[in-house]
């Protein structure tokens, strides 16, 4: 297979969405069946969320393996052409991601973020640590708002 002219290039790379991707769609069809109500992709939230549950205050991230460097100590060395603009990116958006959790969790956000290959291996899976993180958010929540006993 011989090289990809620039402009094969920009149209696989124009297909490529942020939004309302594969994995998405599984993980909030999941939690559709599971009867959980989401916001999707709130741009209000720092790093736009791909699922918000805002009275739990818990947010979710899919991440793809490629974009987010899965594995990175072993495939950063995968790349045969460019790898210096793809090594980059990649370290880019994994420092990204790191100060998205941090600058949510200072918020007091739970940040939940699952690989791709997760949600397509066993999407139940993930739906259920979803649901685990709803019901201790709930019961942090309660536990917060209790009043204290008198003495």
């Amino acid at each position: 297979m011989g090289k990809r002219t620039a402009e094969e290039t920009s149209r696989i790379m124009s297909r490529i969405r942020g939004k309302d991707t594969a994995i998405e769609c599984a993980l909030r069809g999941e939690l559709r069946r599971r009867g959980l109500h989401y916001r999707k992709n709130v741009r209000t939230l720092t790093g736009c969320p791909d699922v918000v549950f805002a009275y739990y205050r818990v947010a979710i991230f899919c991440d793809g393996e490629f974009w987010h460097g899965r594995d990175w100590a072993r495939h950063k060395e995968d790349f045969r052409s460019n790898k210096a603009f793809w090594v980059a990116k990649i370290e880019r958006n994994r420092a990204r991601d790191r100060r998205v959790n941090a600058t949510l969790r200072a918020q007091g956000w739970r940040v939940l973020r699952f690989w791709e290959s997760d949600i397509q291996r066993n999407v139940r899976a993930v739906g259920a640590k979803v649901e685990a993180a709803l019901v201790d958010a709930l019961l942090a929540r309660w536990r917060s708002n209790r009043p204290k006993e008198s003495r």
